[in-house]
């Protein structure tokens, strides 16, 4: 069932409802469904309006009335709200959702609310400007342990809590099951706070608790240094769970996690560097989003942006991951600059007309632009500034509501800068700058082409080629506003390579002069500054994906200098851009030349644990066949035996059978089996998607499948556009969501593919969000289509870096 809350009726209902408090008793005794009892008491002005739930038969009274459905109407006063419900556990991730593990038959549940999905456990006003307090009941079997919001008592079999502070709905959080767990306690200056750590008891062995601790107390060291806010929800459980669909979700003092975190096989540099990105993104949300919320999901930017920027910083300046920002312009801001060039990109502080929207704009944008303009705004107002600005913010709004317009108010008055032109140019705009420098013997300016002219804080730096060696010689701080902007100091300074964007400031695609490409096709490898470097990568990709650059001459890039990148998220990032251009992007009469390339240069290559997973997604050479078959025999992986298994049986290279051999008895060998099915039985996989309830995972793995090796699947072409608007009806808006976007036909590269998507989107009766999806969906195939024509005409015109490598 879809549920979808207006802008216009949560403002309604938020002038009428005031003063709320919900006791909530949950029995998850139930083997498939739980009973949700819910009393609130609230005060209201007179009135009509309604509460939400989803839930299988419930029945409801208003002051000791019965209520028909969900409607309500009131009078000025207080008022007792009683819902009796019966409700099915959730296998999707959304509402309180349960998983049984294979490997013992233990039971874990946890429940997952954001955006609007409270309402999926118990009766509730849901939405986020009508903060509440909260008593807490769950009558959970013996085995259990439940873990809550606020620390809990147990009586018998029910465990209790009591939230005495005001919080959203979608942040509060039900977690029961077997669970085993580890605690640990942070102190400062401002006290105590208890830690512990969840997970299921089959992981329990691979739980890197010490390194978790470490790294969640110094982020609290770090935010209570810079914030000047104490941590406000007294103790700080971190659950790793299972079937989880994000990242991790900032639930009040009870931070929920996909437990795919626990890392059963050698992690890559990289994951544990994202994790503990995610451990930090998390704990930023306990002050922007918990302690201080946002009025409606028009400001879900606000969150979202803060958190990924809080993060980054942190990183960077505790100093385990010194780099971090390296990190993020490979990472996040390729993210936002592909989702800012779609058809359906927004502006950073979007509208959210409704739910349905504000769940579709958990994306590049919200995340990543946005939290690249906070970055440039940073350097705009001042670090220190902008902290200070941060902490008035806390200060002023603790424990309610607010807007954007509030923290531009705070940070104004720290910066004493008039920020009001800013913040429409870079928050209710959409589309990427062009910055690129413009050079004649006796000038230099940066040029700036977009259709909003923004003002940008950049350093532009030149660098030289000496002693072998690429580093910088010279740089300059200044402002860019409007089309041309010169920098005077830089005018007639002898240089190789000039980067109008360097330390990566503000957010733009960063354009090279044609002589200042060719050199760093030539001399990439020779760029020492790990930064400068990754952004010229980032350049040279976004070349490639505007048809500028023909893709085979990244592909050759990567395959030359990929082994040697020593920034291991730049690597993972190049290593997949580099297999989408081959996939996707070259000319097909060159993309088995291009797979040979980058078998050869991904076999064998080290670290093994990112260049194996890498190779295993190719369409692989004899070779390495050859090689994934001894990898089997050698490797203890077991991530990376899925992976080399799965290319084998795709290839055609093992049988079917051999995944069943394979000694994994965990969930995740579970799926991984569904995953080698389905890249030999794709009808079975593709019927499976269409008509069966799956787990989120379930679906997840068999769209990989399915897509692995991008065979025998132009059949699927015409009946995807025949199911996808039954699909968007019978799946919850999230797994509709992935789905559909997971099962786009864009292995149907050609005009005629394109023009297959038209007749949804121009029926006037399918959907906005099915829309949205069809939309991108559409342009990531017509870019596909531009860049191998782009690539063929190129090719012959272009001398590659790396030539015969």
């Amino acid at each position: 069932m879809k549920t979808n809350l207006t802008r216009a009726d949560a403002q309604h209902r938020a002038a009428l409802i005031s003063n709320v408090h919900y006791s909530i008793e949950l029995d998850v005794t139930g083997a498939e469904q739980f009973r949700s009892r819910t009393t609130v008491t609230f005060d209201s002005r007179a009135g009509e309006t309604s509460f939400d739930l989803v839930a299988d038969s419930f029945t409801a009274t208003l002051d000791g009335s019965p209520v028909e459905g969900r409607e309500l109407s009131l009078t000025d006063g207080q008022h007792t709200l009683s819902v009796d419900a019966t409700i099915t556990y959730n296998r999707t991730g959304e509402g309180l959702h349960k998983f049984t593990d294979p490997v013992d038959n233990k039971d874990y549940l946890y429940t997952q609310f954001e955006p609007a999905m409270a309402m999926k456990v118990f009766a509730c006003f849901d939405q986020p400007d009508i903060k509440a307090t909260y008593h807490i009941a769950v009558t959970a079997p013996e085995s259990y342990t439940v873990v809550l919001n606020a620390p809990t008592t147990r009586e018998g079999n029910t465990w209790s809590a009591t939230v005495d502070y005001p919080l959203s709905t979608y942040l509060i959080a039900v977690i029961a099951g077997e669970y085993e767990h580890v605690t640990d306690t942070y102190s400062d200056e401002h006290g105590e706070i208890p830690l512990g750590i969840y997970a299921r008891a089959s992981l329990m062995e691979h739980l890197d608790a010490d390194r978790l601790f470490r790294q969640t107390k110094d982020g609290f060291a770090y935010y209570h240094k810079n914030f000047g806010v104490a941590y406000p929800f007294g103790k700080y459980d971190q659950i790793f769970c299972p079937e989880y669909n994000m990242g991790a979700m900032e639930n009040a003092g009870a931070v929920t996690f996909r437990d795919e975190y626990v890392f059963t096989s050698e992690p890559t540099p990289y994951r544990l560097e994202r994790r503990n990105d995610t451990i930090l993104h998390e704990m930023a949300h306990m002050w922007f989003g918990d302690l201080v919320t946002m009025q409606w999901w028009d400001d879900l930017w606000l969150n979202e942006s803060f958190a990924t920027w809080s993060a980054a910083i942190a990183q960077t300046e505790i100093g385990e991951y010194p780099d971090a920002w390296t990190t993020f312009a490979a990472v996040e801001k390729a993210w936002a600059y592909q989702q800012d060039q779609l058809p359906t990109t927004h502006p950073i502080a979007a509208d959210a007309p409704d739910i349905e929207t504000a769940e579709q704009n958990f994306d590049g944008i919200t995340y990543a632009k946005g939290a690249s303009v906070l970055k440039q705004l940073q350097a705009y107002v001042g670090r220190d500034e902008f902290f200070a600005g941060v902490h008035e913010h806390f200060t002023n709004h603790a424990h309610a509501n607010a807007t954007f317009a509030d923290l531009l108010s705070a940070l104004e008055k720290s910066s004493g800068r008039d920020l009001s032109s800013w913040s429409e140019q870079w928050l209710r705009t959409t589309g990427v700058s062009a910055l690129r420098p413009e050079i004649t013997e006796g000038s230099f300016a940066v040029v700036q082409e977009s259709d909003v002219m923004r003002t940008h804080r950049v350093t532009v730096g030149l660098y030289s080629l000496i002693d072998g060696s690429v580093t910088r010689t010279h740089h300059v701080t200044l402002d860019v506003d409007g089309a041309r902007t010169e920098v005077p100091e830089l005018a007639g300074v002898d240089h190789d390579l000039a980067l109008v964007n360097d330390e990566d400031l503000t957010y733009c695609k960063m354009g090279l002069t044609p002589a200042h490409q060719r050199f760093a096709l030539d001399h990439l490898g020779e760029i020492t500054d790990p930064l400068a470097r990754t952004l010229v990568w980032s350049s040279l990709w976004e070349s490639v994906r505007d048809g500028q650059l023909p893709a085979r001459e990244f592909v050759r890039l990567v395959a030359k200098h990929g082994a040697a990148e020593d920034q291991p998220s730049v690597q993972e990032r190049l290593l997949a851009q580099a297999t989408l251009a081959v996939k996707q992007y070259v000319d097909p009469a060159w993309q088995a030349e291009g797979f040979r390339l980058l078998n050869d240069a991904f076999r064998g290559a080290e670290p093994a644990a990112i260049f194996d997973r890498a190779l295993a997604r190719l369409a692989p050479t004899p070779e390495t066949v050859d090689y994934l078959k001894q990898l089997l025999e050698r490797s203890d992986n077991q991530e990376v035996r899925w992976l080399a298994l799965t290319s084998l049986i795709a290839a055609g290279e093992a049988p079917l059978e051999d995944a069943d051999k394979e000694e994994d008895t965990s969930s995740e060998g579970v799926i991984s089996r569904l995953r080698c099915r389905a890249t030999v039985e794709k009808r079975w996989a593709w019927d499976t998607l269409v008509n069966e309830d799956l787990t989120n995972l379930e679906a997840r793995y068999l769209m990989d499948g399915l897509k692995f090796n991008g065979d025998e699947l132009d059949a699927f072409t015409d009946e995807y556009f025949r199911v996808a608007p039954a699909l968007w009806d019978r799946l919850t808006n999230e797994m509709a969501q992935r789905t559909l976007e997971g099962m786009y036909p864009t292995w149907a590269i050609s005009e005629e593919a394109v023009r297959k998507a038209d007749a949804l989107l121009d029926d006037a009766s399918v959907p906005a969000g099915l829309k949205r999806i069809l939309a991108e969906g559409q342009d990531r195939v017509a870019r596909a289509v531009r860049n191998r024509a782009a690539d063929a005409e190129g090719a012959e015109g272009t001398v590659g870096a790396g030539e015969g490598c």
